[in-house]
């Protein structure tokens, strides 16, 4: 009828997203569908919409994305498609059938001209966000660009207006997202544990095109597993072009082409540090020798070379995380061969971290005796700024406090350029690793830091803060010779 034919994925995914159970009721009351870019889904999504009104003939089709633009552009083309049908456009009344006025746009299809609107069956579109869906009770609930649901609040918007339904189906649509696409991440998880343990939602369906984790942008069966269309309506070629752009240009491209071409989960879009350059300089054993005893150092490595020389040149740092359930201490010191050696000295996590942090925080620095102690004022850590400026009370002589208020960005901008060009050696902290892992860059102008509001950044703020005071150190005093006489 609508001259417009599936492509075998988009056929092969309607075929099972419409299985039934045995009530009558959809096999998969949610479903997921994850594909890369460009292969078809806002057709697919236009198709089964014009399905569910004019065949399924349900109430309330309500479709979202991030952007109203981007729900409507779905909704265009829905209604100029029925249109083009004679027997679909017979079926959408001339007076109201298309409402588009005051920021409402509606499909509606009702079974006679003189039936009342409200008899038949309507295409709604919202954006998602807090208050889309609300007080609507939705036969079908599509939510485009699932990846870009930092939190839940469109969810539990739009959700509930389901349950009333007995035979509601939810279908959620999108390419691989990041660490920030919780609800995306959450479903696909809760799914994967399903197929893999048979326990949790057997309602909830997963329709995936992907490349396998850790492919590479220029493997061409990687490729096409996430691009069903590949050869088809995407030139491989293309494909494998691009790919090989992003491995030359690394960073955002790189991460943007995994999750957009390759269908992958990216932990960040935009990473602060590249974890390959950071993990060449690992040297578990020559640790800065801060008296702490540590697992996996040989008895005796301590005093190794001139690592004893170190004493002399330490930075501590301190940072707390943004939601104050986290907080660590590390250390850094220029070594002989002019790099910045960093290692971590404390952690606290739960509630009560910050009040333990304080506590020990003196102790920490009278056995360490380094030369300069730091944290940064401007971020989380000033939930304990009253204990840190009190310097008389807790502060050995001779050690200076520092508040790293001057210039956050060049603290952060210069940690990463150091561990570009290999200035920076350290010892494999998992701590450190997870972090900076999940790091990414927060943009003001040109200039960034590293991002909060998402995964914890504490340990990577309080490294970058010690590598930045030891950098800037002054060189140690040379102790002054005094001549015996004769």
């Amino acid at each position: 009828m609508l001259g417009h034919p599936l492509d075998p994925w988009q056929e092969w995914v309607v075929i099972h997203l419409g299985e039934l159970l045995e009530d009558g009721r959809p096999r998969f009351r949610k479903a997921l569908v994850l594909v890369a870019r460009q292969n078809g889904k806002t057709e697919l999504l236009v198709v089964l919409t014009l399905f569910w009104i004019f065949v399924d003939r349900v109430g309330t089709v309500l479709g979202t994305s991030t952007k109203l633009d981007y729900a409507a552009e779905s909704w265009r083309k829905a209604c100029k498609l029925a249109r083009r049908v004679p027997a679909l456009n017979a079926e959408i009344p001339k007076r109201g059938g298309i409402r588009k006025a005051n920021g409402e746009q509606v499909l509606w299809r009702a079974d006679a001209e003189e039936h009342a609107l409200e008899d038949g069956s309507r295409y709604k579109i919202a954006a998602s966000n807090e208050e889309g869906g609300r007080s609507l009770t939705i036969d079908r609930l599509v939510l485009d660009e699932l990846r870009q649901h930092h939190d839940y609040s469109a969810w539990d918007a739009s959700e509930p207006a389901t349950s009333a339904i007995p035979d509601a189906q939810i279908i959620g649509i999108s390419n691989a997202g990041s660490s920030k696409s919780v609800v995306l991440n959450d479903l696909r998880d809760d799914a994967v544990q399903y197929i893999e343990t048979g326990e949790g939602d057997p309602r909830l369906g997963l329709f995936e095109y992907s490349a396998p984790d850790g492919s590479s942008p220029v493997d061409p069966e990687a490729l096409a597993q996430a691009n069903p269309n590949a050869n088809r309506r995407i030139p491989m070629e293309d494909l494998l072009t691009e790919g090989a752009a992003a491995m030359r240009i690394g960073g955002k491209k790189l991460a943007g082409f995994k999750t957009e071409k390759m269908c992958m989960r990216a932990s960040v879009m935009d990473p602060a540090v590249d974890m390959e350059t950071w993990a060449r300089p690992y040297d578990p054993l020559q640790r800065i020798p801060l008296g702490i005893r540590h697992p996996d150092v040989k008895a005796g490595c301590l005093q190794a070379g001139n690592l004893e020389a170190l004493r002399s040149r330490v930075a501590l740092v301190v940072d707390v995380a943004e939601d104050s359930q986290h907080a660590t201490l590390y250390a850094a010191a220029v070594q002989d061969d002019g790099r910045v050696r960093i290692d971590p000295v404390a952690a606290w996590t739960g509630p009560g971290c910050t009040k333990e942090l304080q506590a020990d925080l003196p102790g920490w620095v009278k056995k360490v005796k380094p030369r300069k102690v730091g944290w940064f004022p401007g971020g989380p850590a000033a939930s304990v700024a009253a204990s840190l400026r009190k310097r008389e009370s807790w502060a050995p002589r001779g050690v200076v406090v520092e508040e790293i208020s001057r210039d956050t960005a060049a603290v952060c901008m210069g940690f990463a350029e150091q561990v570009t060009t290999g200035q920076v050696a350290q010892g494999g902290d998992p701590l450190l690793n997870k972090q900076l892992g999940t790091a990414e860059k927060q943009f003001t102008g040109k200039r960034w830091v590293f991002a909060l509001g998402g995964a914890h950044v504490d340990a990577v703020y309080a490294a970058a803060g010690a590598v930045h005071l030891a950098r800037t150190l002054p060189p140690p005093t040379a102790p002054r010779l005094r001549m015996m006489p004769p």
